[in-house]
């Protein structure tokens, strides 16, 4: 085809997709996350449903072109329901040699390939310990491979800027997502529109970035290698108003929609820590909505300030991760023998110690349940999805407040870093939250209890005829005067684990997903919903009788877990540690046998290794 200024551009073909998973990897200077963002996104806005994982390395500035510094984000788009960023990928965007040979396992054969050739010089192969070109030696020949000079075109596309040449190279990625934006026929304007906002103080931020998007966009245009470009149609979502959030910031945002609900400040007390930390950075955005942070100066500061502020009338709240955690221990066994609500945020990480802090894993569960000396049971819920950490952390806030009790919300990496498409929910159509509290009267007793749920009420400082003594020491069970009876030891004991238990009687009942009965029955929590509904699905649509329960409340359990269990032939719980909620079910269900699947990788599941596990059981 000739057009208009007399260019020759190539007549290609257009394919229709369901859905397509792409992978964007570089150095952790390449800007790979932003590329990432942009295109899931300009997706979202098109009406796409969208999955995505971000990969950090631990390091903030890994050493330029090395194995460990490699950064990468994938997306996973489509017209159809889509519950995870996909296993293997359709694209491949590979921005220097050490990327290359880090992710091209996950490149399935005969799809695209996208490499910036100024980078694959012998300085980045010595690097990433590379002995041979593997753009020269044939490795790469069962791919769809374009080469691309990336760096040299966008640095050309820039000349005339009074940039210098490091500020021209790091837009590269925009040529790059240009390119991408060409052959899934997504448009530019939202990236445009985002330049313009962000940088709108920067006019040549705004302009190089741009150049270098459009660059790449119509540079793919002109390539007679790329023969066909694809669409992925609007997928089809309940009517509504949408916007793409991580965990994280769902997280915050739940938080400060329970404390309007309840009619409370929202106190949060934190120490940053990977990779808890976007919440509190979230919330200190929103003075005007009634919400205080501190950022303490260690983790047990920030969960005795967040106690403080429960004993004087704030929705408070403290975020970690599993290393702060057992910092926070003893402070969590203070809130739970005083009774106050207490929201205790775990994102969990790869551990122990420092682990791996850009990693995801579950492997605080047994921590949450019973890392607390002497008899301490917390209520513990645990988000499956990244929009759904909104609703857990309302729900978290709405059980502490109504039961005076600390709660333990457990979301993790892979989920806090990950997004969705989220509907936005207005505060009206949320369930009310009622703080028990009295505000009047002659007399007070902290310990007097509702015989419905054991919950205590409580008496904010400063009310009229209600002082009283709270402390560590235990407490008399009614008076809250301090009682070495043993005997009211024994049945303190008892009342703080029997009211936990009475939450049962709130939270709903479980439905299994895809089969109510068969052969194989998947038992997940947490995080590892979308990755295990992928495979059920899929191994369902095989011809299997697979049914998926997944667990967002996790002490108790729902009522009818064993209900559920009674109809399946085998049983296997599937978790990204050693079997941590397997041991907790052997222990509560003696009567069945429960089969295992763990993965310690620091990465989530796949639908192959999932289907392959489930097909041997059965």
């Amino acid at each position: 085809m000739i057009t208009e200024d007399n260019q020759v551009k190539p007549t290609r073909e257009s394919a229709e997709l369901e859905n397509v998973a792409i992978r964007f990897v570089g150095d952790s200077g390449d800007g790979m996350q932003l590329t990432g963002t942009q295109f899931s996104d300009t997706s979202a806005m098109f009406g796409n449903d969208v999955a995505t994982f971000p990969n950090y390395p631990a390091e903030i500035r890994a050493p330029q072109g090395s194995l460990y510094g490699v950064s990468g984000f994938q997306v996973q788009i489509g017209s159809v329901n889509i519950t995870s960023p996909g296993d293997s990928v359709d694209m491949l965007v590979a921005m220097n040699p050490a990327a290359l040979k880090t992710n091209i396992g996950s490149l399935k054969a005969g799809q695209i390939l996208i490499v910036d050739t100024d980078e694959f010089n012998s300085k980045n192969f010595e690097k990433a310990h590379i002995d041979v070109n593997p753009l020269e030696d044939g490795s790469l020949s069962s791919f769809k491979v374009i080469q691309v000079a990336m760096t040299s075109l966008t640095r050309e596309a820039l000349s005339g800027m009074t940039l210098d040449n490091k500020s021209m190279t790091r837009s590269k990625n925009m040529f790059a997502l240009g390119m991408v934006y060409f052959i899934y026929n997504r448009s530019m304007e939202h990236t445009v529109e985002f330049f313009e906002k962000k940088f709108g103080k920067k006019p040549e931020v705004v302009e190089a970035n741009v150049k270098a998007l459009k660059a790449g966009y119509y540079f793919a245009e002109t390539l007679e290698i790329i023969s066909t470009t694809y669409q992925i149609a609007p997928a089809k979502m309940k009517a509504g108003t949408y916007r793409i959030i991580n965990g994280n910031q769902a997280t915050a945002w739940g938080l400060m929609a329970a404390a309007h609900n309840a009619d409370m400040r929202l106190f949060l007390g934190s120490y940053p820590i990977t990779p808890a930390t976007e919440i509190l950075s979230e919330l200190t955005n929103y003075p005007n909505f009634n919400v205080k942070t501190f950022q303490a100066e260690d983790e047990i500061a920030g969960i005795t300030s967040s106690i403080g502020a429960a004993f004087a009338g704030n929705m408070a709240v403290t975020t970690t991760s599993g290393p702060g955690l057992a910092l926070k221990t003893e402070a969590m066994g203070l809130a739970l023998m005083m009774e106050l609500p207490l929201v205790i945020v775990n994102v969990q990480r790869g551990g122990p110690s420092t682990g791996l802090p850009t990693k995801t894993e579950q492997s605080d569960l047994l921590q949450a349940l019973y890392g607390r000396h002497g008899e301490s049971p917390m209520i513990v819920l645990a988000a499956s999805t990244p929009e759904n950490c909104f609703n857990y952390a309302f729900q978290a806030c709405k059980l502490a407040v109504e039961h005076n009790t600390p709660v333990i919300l457990l979301t993790d990496g892979y989920i806090a870093n990950g997004s969705a498409p989220w509907k936005i929910q207005k505060t009206s159509e949320l369930p009310k939250i009622t703080p028990r509290v009295i505000k009047t009267g002659d007399h007070y007793n902290p310990y007097d209890r509702d015989e419905k749920t054991l919950a205590r009420s409580l008496a904010y400082p400063g009310t009229p005829n209600m002082e009283h003594r709270l402390g560590g020491l235990e407490k008399d069970k009614s008076t809250g005067n301090i009682s070495y009876v043993p005997e009211n030891h024994e049945l303190m004991v008892q009342i703080r684990e029997e009211k936990v238990q009475r939450v049962q009687n709130e939270i709903p009942l479980l439905k299994t997903e895809y089969q109510e009965e068969g052969d194989l029955l998947v038992i997940g929590w947490g995080g590892t919903y979308g990755n295990l509904s992928a495979a059920v699905h899929q191994i369902n649509k095989e011809g299997y009788k697979v049914g998926h329960m997944h667990l967002n409340y996790i002490n108790p359990l729902p009522k009818n877990v064993v209900d559920i269990m009674k109809k399946f032939k085998k049983l296997v719980v599937c978790e990204l540690n050693t079997g941590q909620m397997a041991k907790v079910f052997r222990i509560n269900f003696p009567e069945f046998q429960f089969h295992q699947y763990n993965k310690i990788q620091g990465f989530p599941f796949t639908t192959v290794e999932l289907t392959d596990r489930f097909k041997e059981l059965i």
